[in-house]
């Protein structure tokens, strides 16, 4: 993706949107809403459009709208599958899952509650000591699956593609290291 100076971006693996105002290379550096200046790789930040910014200021975690979408449906769709005395926690990311509704978000919105939606609940996994989970995330672009493999390597995990006759070619499989402790 091309940016010029003046774009409006956000950050892909944090809440942080601002405005571009130099471009060094390969690093742009992002004025942020509260004066502060960042520098990031271009693969690192996607541009907001006129109306995609309207629709952005409900991606802040403390945002009230944002906050009652996820009482609707507290608990996501996640579920416990167990086979052969083996614990397998499922969690289904797909968007119509985590909320009744996706009015008033955007793709940046939605991808960071899926995300949100994964991190709690692979450390919730961890905390339990539950050693499988697969996280259901669907074709798609191939976006979430990224951004999920992206996060697993942040944690003591293996993760890989899981079964295809079960979940067809949009699940991933975590297994959890645990700790002998």
């Amino acid at each position: 993706m091309r940016f010029e100076v003046g774009d409006t971006v956000a950050v892909l693996d944090d809440v942080v949107k601002g405005v571009v105002t130099e471009i060094r290379g390969e690093q742009i550096l992002v004025k942020s809403a509260d004066g502060m200046i960042f520098s990031y790789a271009p693969s690192d930040l996607v541009k907001i459009g006129v109306d995609q910014n309207e629709l952005s200021k409900y991606s802040d975690i403390d945002n009230q709208l944002l906050k009652e979408k996820l009482l609707e449906n507290p608990k996501g769709a996640s579920k416990f599958v167990t086979s052969k005395k083996e614990i397998t926690l499922e969690v289904d990311l797909h968007i119509n899952q985590l909320v009744k509704s996706t009015k008033g978000m955007d793709n940046f919105d939605m991808l960071n509650l899926q995300m949100d939606t994964a991190r709690r609940k692979l450390e919730y996994a961890i905390q339990k000591k539950i050693p499988k989970i697969v996280f259901i995330h669907g074709v798609g672009a191939g976006v979430l699956k990224m951004e999920l493999q992206y996060l697993f390597q942040k944690y003591p995990v293996k993760f890989y593609d899981a079964s295809y006759q079960k979940y067809g070619l949009g699940a991933t499989e975590v297994y959890i290291f645990q700790n002998p402790n």
